[in-house]
């Protein structure tokens, strides 16, 4: 009896490797973007403000800083606002990539906000291009009402410093 059949194998083995090999080689694509939905001072701000500019860039949006911290009650009001109203919230996801940037005694992130104009109160809203070029400086109090948030006010902000979308023109056809 020959061992036919596991020569056979000893040689092909090698070779299947050899093609396989640029598949396990192969950069891997980066991984998903996360998100900064909490304000830690733990975070590096510099680094997550750049992962949401090339996530911004990859899906045509603006990046939105909003700069707050755990202990601004506004912060929360405007989380739980934007809970309750569908409508907005996916619009300001199809606008924008939001990045939350911590400012408290435990990290005022100093370095990063210095970039930006002053902020007077929180949170604060910054608006950015997809390359990272400052757009817009919005303090939230012009977007209150009462002891919560104006609707039409937060969509208006949300459309007028989203990107841009080509809207096809109506022309009339002669």
């Amino acid at each position: 009896m020959t061992n036919t059949p596991i020569r056979s194998a000893l040689f092909v083995l090698p070779a299947i490797v050899i093609l396989l090999l640029p598949a396990f080689t192969a950069e891997q694509p980066a991984p998903a973007y996360q998100p900064v939905l909490k304000y830690d001072p733990r975070r590096d701000a510099a680094a997550d403000i750049e992962a949401a500019l090339a996530e911004a860039g990859r899906t045509k949006r603006h990046v939105l800083i909003e700069v707050g911290g755990e202990w601004c009650a506004w912060c929360h009001r405007l989380d739980a606002y934007l809970k309750q109203r569908k409508k907005l919230s996916a619009l300001l996801e199809r606008n924008f990539v939001v990045v939350k940037v911590n400012y408290s005694p435990e990290n005022e992130n100093e370095e990063v906000l210095s970039r930006y104009p002053e902020v007077a109160g929180y949170p604060h809203f910054f608006v950015l291009d997809g390359q990272g070029k400052l757009l817009h400086s919005q303090d939230t109090a012009r977007l209150e009402k009462g002891k919560s948030y104006h609707a039409r006010k937060f969509k208006r902000f949300l459309t007028r410093w989203g990107p841009k979308r080509l809207i096809p023109s109506r022309r009339r056809r002669y």
